[in-house]
């Protein structure tokens, strides 16, 4: 039932078996803890009162716990959002899983909208709890409401983009994803926001984590985590912010699923008590390496594609090689970049500076001698 997700197995020890990784996207530590808490984390104070994650990131967006369902990780929001979907259990409380049989009636079948190019689980996943996969086109990560529009059935309960847009980096134009909001709600649907990449910026407002986000808008389901931003994958502790009918139905299905570390809840706890130190890190982080990877695209005749603002992964296309021509190509070279065709972009290769300025500046040196010798 559940298809296999070609990049997870891919990507899965890569990283960490070769000399340069300009694979991984989230902002990984220099070094890896000897014991369970991450060398970030070590030497912080636990907050007083051990107040609930759950209350402190309903902080942070500014709406009420009950709007907050804490999860493993931002893969299992979105999982969990994708099974109330498939389920219709927030439209229906009472509603039971549909049985094997009833998959097959394509008229019976919830509908799940997922922008293209985009990041391949979310389209396996909600086909994995039983849902019709439909896509709408984002060129170049661009987010056009009326392609979401033209896309829509009376059977979507849920459309799912990424914001920034994974893979490209570009962010959503604010009034785009608004109107984009308004005709998913017209339609009767949910729209699913993942956010793990927004707080990618250099220039932090007031913003949940420092970037804008669609939290608390009428229909609208988002997703974050500690994993992207923070560097604090380990600890595998994401949530989902909804309205209480939504969130309710997810926790329903997480019952069925692992549920979140206590070890796991506590150290989420301090790293929220402390976020500014932490975000003001990861920012500064943000900006040598996004630095590094415009200039690197810029100078290299070869490549085409664009870096955006704040991000610190692009995808990135090559003059005389596809994808997964130059992705192997690297790899022979002791480089880590991802083919795009686990993107939807065969054509090109994503490249994400998420190590430290260090290890990345070494990385894009290594890279560009594999590039000269494809010339």
């Amino acid at each position: 039932m559940f298809p296999v997700i070609e990049y997870l197995e891919w990507i899965d020890g890569r990283p960490e078996a070769v000399t340069h990784d300009l694979a991984s996207s989230d902002l990984r530590p220099a070094t890896h803890a000897d014991g369970p808490i991450p060398d970030r984390l070590a030497d912080r104070a636990d907050p007083p009162g051990q107040p609930r994650v759950d209350a402190l990131v309903a902080d942070q967006y500014d709406v009420a716990p009950e709007n907050v369902l804490v999860t493993a990780g931002a893969s299992n929001a979105n999982a969990l959002a994708f099974a109330v979907a498939a389920q219709r259990l927030a439209r229906d409380p009472e509603a039971t899983a549909v049985a094997d049989g009833d998959r097959e009636d394509d008229a019976r079948r919830s509908r799940v909208l997922v922008e293209k190019p985009g990041y391949e689980p979310l389209t396996a996943t909600p086909q994995g709890f039983g849902a019709r996969v439909d896509r709408f086109m984002r060129p170049q990560g661009i987010l056009d409401p009326a392609r979401v529009d033209g896309a829509l059935t009376d059977a979507t309960e849920l459309v799912a983009v990424t914001d920034r847009h994974n893979p490209s980096g570009r962010r959503a134009d604010r009034d785009a994803l608004a109107a984009t909001a308004d005709v998913v709600a017209d339609a009767d649907a949910r729209l699913l926001v993942d956010e793990v990449y927004a707080p990618f910026t250099t220039t932090p407002t007031d913003a949940p984590f420092g970037a804008p986000s669609m939290a608390g808008t009428d229909r609208v389901v988002t997703t974050g985590s500690l994993t992207k931003f923070l560097g604090l994958g380990g600890l595998r502790i994401g949530w989902l912010v909804a309205d209480p009918a939504f969130v309710a139905a997810a926790e329903r299905v997480r019952h069925h699923l692992p549920s979140v570390a206590r070890p796991s809840v506590a150290l989420a706890r301090r790293a929220l008590h402390h976020l500014d130190d932490l975000a003001a890190d990861s920012r500064r982080r943000i900006h040598r390496n996004h630095d590094l990877l415009a200039d690197f695209a810029d100078d290299r005749h070869d490549l085409a594609g664009h870096v955006h603002d704040g991000a610190t992964y692009a995808v990135l296309e090559h003059d005389d090689v596809d994808g997964t021509t130059l992705a192997e190509h690297a790899l022979d070279a002791g480089v880590l970049v991802v083919p795009g065709r686990f993107f939807d972009r065969p054509e090109a290769v994503r490249v994400s500076l998420g190590r430290p300025t260090q290890q990345v500046t070494a990385a894009l040196d290594a890279l560009a001698d594999a590039l000269d010798d494809l010339t």
